[in-house]
C-alpha cells in the first residue's frame, strides 16, 4: 500500500544546540526532545529518569472522597464487595488489581469478581449483574474500565439496594449515572490533571487513595504496576505524563519479577526468561516487529517492551474473554500459585489459538464480502456485517482490514437479538464522534476517537451503513485516505553510532504520544548482497556512496516486491527505527526499515 512520508517540520535550532549542549549529545537527539516538549535539562531528567513520586495526588480526582468513604463504610459494616469489570486486557487487570488489593492489603474477605458474558450480557454493567448483585448480597459493586453511561442499570441498582462507584476512562455522555462516586478524569467537572489514565490506571488511583488513607506506604503498591502497564499498552492510551511513569516502572517489575500469572503466559508465548544470581531476569534486547499478535513460532530472550505487552500478553489475556469468559484471565492474574497459574496459562494459550483460527477465517470472509459489495468500491467508509461472524474477533477483523483498504471500519455480527459491532480508525479521524451523529440509531456505544463499540436493532442496519458514509464522506480528505508515516528527523547514517542508540533507548518505554522515532536517510544502497527471506521480508545491508560511514544491517518486513530496483544497485530512500539487534551473543545496530521509494536523486 502506497504511503505519504511527512516530516516533521524542524524547531528553533539554537533551542536545539542549547539542549545538546546541556546533556551532552548530539542536535539530532536534541531536536527529538523538543519534539516531546522535553526543553531544559531538569525536563530532560524527568523524561528519562521517571520517577513514582511525581504521580498526582489521587484525591484531586473528582468523587474520590466519596469512594474512599464508601469503600471504608463497606469494610467497617463488613458488607460484601462486588468488584466489576470488562471482559478486555483492560477491565480484567484493573478487576485483578482492585480485588487483590481490597482482599490482601485492606483483609476484606466477603468480596468476589464479576466479569460479564462477552455474549449474553454484552460490553459494560449490565441487567443481569445488577439482579447478581442484589440477590446476592452484595452492597456495593465497584466498576471499572466500563459504566460512565450505565444511567439505568445503576438506577436500578439504586433501587434494589447496591450501591456503585465507577471507576472508568470513557468519554462520559450528556448525563452521568447516579452512583455513590463516579470516578472519570474526562468528566467535564474533574480538574484531575491527566486525563489519559487506562481503565485499570484509574483503578491503580483508587488504591493508591485507599493506601493513603490508611496509612499503608507507597511502597506496598509497586506490586501492582505490572497490570497498570499491560493495560496501558493493551488499551493503547498515551505513554505521557502519569502513564509513562506507571509504565516505566511496570515494565520493569514485568521483566524482573513478574506475577505467576504474567510468567506462564511468557511461557507459552515462547519468551525465555533467563534468571541471574540476584534472582533477577535480564533480558536481550531485539525486536518483535513483523509478528502476528500472539502468533510467534521462535524462542527469544531479551527485555520486553510495550510493544511485546501488544503483541504477547494482551492477545491472550483478551481471548479468555473472546472465547470463553474474561473470569479465567482474572484468575490468572490473581494466581499466586505457579503450577497453578501455568494449567490457567496453557487454558488460555489454547483459546488464543482458537481465536487466531476464528480471527483468520472471518478476515478473509469480511475481504470477500468487500470484493462482492458495489456500495464499498467507492466508499470512504467500511461497513460489513454478516450474522454468523463470531462477536470475540470482529474488532480484530476490523483492524485488519484497515491494514489492507485503510478507511473507518466497523465490522458486525448478530448477538442476543441485535446487530453489534467493532470499530477501528485512521489517522485523525474520530470513530467515536461519527459514532455520536449516528446515535439515534443505536441502542449503545462507547469507546475512543480510534476504537468503539457500538449496537443497534437490524431493522436500523441500513440506515446506519447510509448515515455513518455520509459522515465520513463529509470528514474525511484524499490525502486522510493514504497511510501516513510520519517522520521524525532526516539524518545521514554516520550520525548513528552506539553512544546515540544508548541515549536514544532511554527513551523508551514507546507507545502512543511518544513513539519510537522514525529517521529518514535518502540515497542509499545496498552492499548487493541483499536477499528476500521468509514471507516476502528484505534483509540488506544499508550504506551511503556519498558519505563515509560504516554500512548497517536492515531488515524490512513486508518489503520484498523492491527487491528488484535495490539489487540493481540504484540509490533508494529509506525511513526506519534504529534498534539494537542480538544473534549468537552478539549485539549490532539495525535499521527497521518501515517503507522504501525511489530515490529523489533519481
Amino acid at each position: 500500500m502506497q504511503k505519504r512520508w511527512v516530516l516533521k517540520p524542524g524547531g528553533d535550532p539554537e533551542k536545539a544546540t542549547s539542549l545538546a549542549a546541556a546533556l551532552g549529545v548530539g542536535p539530532a537527539l536534541a531536536e527529538l526532545l523538543i519534539q516531546r516538549d522535553v526543553n531544559t535539562f531538569a525536563e530532560a531528567r524527568a523524561f528519562f529518569r521517571p520517577e513514582l513520586s511525581n504521580l498526582h495526588d489521587p484525591f484531586l480526582m473528582k468523587d474520590m472522597d466519596l469512594a474512599v468513604a464508601r469503600i471504608f463504610r463497606a469494610l467497617e459494616n463488613k458488607e460484601k464487595i462486588l468488584v466489576y469489570g470488562d471482559y478486555d486486557v483492560d477491565g480484567t487487570t484493573a478487576v485483578a488489581l482492585v480485588y487483590t488489593f481490597l482482599k490482601d492489603e485492606l483483609g476484606h474477605s466477603l468480596i468476589d469478581f464479576y466479569i460479564p458474558d462477552r455474549y449474553g450480557e454484552g460490553y459494560g454493567i449490565s441487567f443481569k449483574s445488577v439482579d447478581y448483585a442484589s440477590d446476592n448480597g452484595f452492597g456495593l459493586v465497584i466498576a471499572l474500565d466500563c459504566g460512565i453511561k450505565a444511567i439505568e442499570k445503576v438506577a436500578k441498582g439504586k433501587e434494589v439496594g447496591v450501591d456503585y462507584i465507577i471507576c472508568d476512562h470513557h468519554r462520559p455522555g450528556e448525563f452521568l449515572p447516579e452512583a455513590v462516586a463516579v470516578l472519570d478524569a474526562k468528566r467535564l467537572d474533574c480538574d484531575y490533571p491527566f486525563k489519559e489514565l487506562s481503565g485499570c490506571g484509574v483503578g491503580f488511583k483508587l488504591i493508591q487513595a485507599l493506601a493513603a488513607t490508611k496509612k499503608i506506604p507507597f511502597e506496598v503498591l509497586h506490586k501492582y504496576l505490572d497490570l497498570v502497564v499491560v493495560s496501558i499498552a493493551s488499551d493503547i492510551v498515551p505513554i505521557t505524563g502519569e502513564n509513562r511513569i506507571l509504565a516505566y516502572y511496570g515494565l520493569r517489575l514485568l521483566n524482573h519479577n513478574p506475577r505467576p500469572g504474567f510468567e506462564a503466559i511468557l511461557k507459552f508465548s515462547n519468551v525465555n526468561r533467563k534468571v541471574d544470581s540476584n534472582g533477577l531476569a535480564p533480558m536481550n534486547s531485539g525486536t518483535l516487529n513483523g509478528l502476528e499478535e500472539g502468533n510467534e513460532s521462535f524462542i527469544f530472550s531479551r527485555e520486553l517492551s510495550i510493544s511485546d505487552l501488544v503483541f504477547l500478553l494482551g492477545p491472550r489475556i483478551n481471548a479468555a474473554g473472546r472465547i470463553e469468559s474474561g473470569r479465567n484471565s482474572v484468575e490468572l492474574l490473581i494466581c499466586q500459585d505457579a503450577a497453578k497459574a501455568e494449567l490457567i496459562g496453557e487454558q488460555i494459550n489454547d483459546f488464543n489459538t482458537t481465536r487466531r483460527d476464528l480471527d483468520s477465517t472471518t478476515t478473509d470472509m469480511a475481504m470477500d464480502s468487500i470484493k462482492t459489495l458495489p456500495r464499498l468500491r467507492s466508499a470512504r467508509s467500511t461497513v460489513v456485517y454478516n450474522p454468523d461472524w463470531h462477536k470475540g474477533v470482529i474488532g480484530i477483523v476490523a483492524s485488519r482490514l484497515i491494514e489492507s483498504y485503510y478507511r473507518p471500519t466497523i465490522v458486525l455480527t448478530q448477538s442476543s437479538g441485535l446487530i453489534t459491532g467493532s470499530a477501528r480508525s485512521i489517522k485523525d479521524f474520530d470513530i467515536y464522534d461519527a459514532i455520536d451523529e449516528c446515535s439515534d440509531l443505536l441502542e449503545h456505544f462507547g469507546g475512543h476517537k480510534y476504537a468503539a463499540g457500538l449496537s443497534m436493532k437490524p431493522e436500523n442496519l441500513d440506515a446506519f451503513i447510509e448515515k455513518f458514509e455520509a459522515v465520513a464522506t463529509r470528514m474525511i480528505t484524499d490525502d486522510m485516505l493514504t497511510p501516513e508515516v510520519e517522520i521524525d528527523l532526516e539524518i545521514n547514517l554516520n550520525a548513528i553510532n552506539q553512544k546515540f542508540l544508548r541515549v536514544l533507548k532511554q527513551f523508551a518505554p514507546f507507545g502512543p504520544g511518544n513513539m519510537s522515532p522514525v529517521f529518514q536517510t535518502k540515497g542509499v544502497i545496498d552492499n548487493g548482497y541483499g536477499r528476500v527471506v521468509g514471507k516476502n521480508h528484505l534483509k540488506l545491508t544499508i550504506g551511503h556512496p556519498e558519505i563515509a560511514s560504516n554500512p548497517f544491517p536492515a531488515i524490512a518486513f513486508q518489503q520484498g516486491d523492491h527487491f528488484p530496483y535495490i539489487n540493481s544497485g540504484k540509490p533508494f530512500d529509506i525511513c526506519y527505527h534504529i534498534e539494537e539487534n542480538e544473534w549468537n551473543g552478539k549485539k549490532d545496530i539495525q535499521l527497521n526499515i518501515k517503507d522504501i521509494k525511489i530515490s529523489s536523486a533519481e
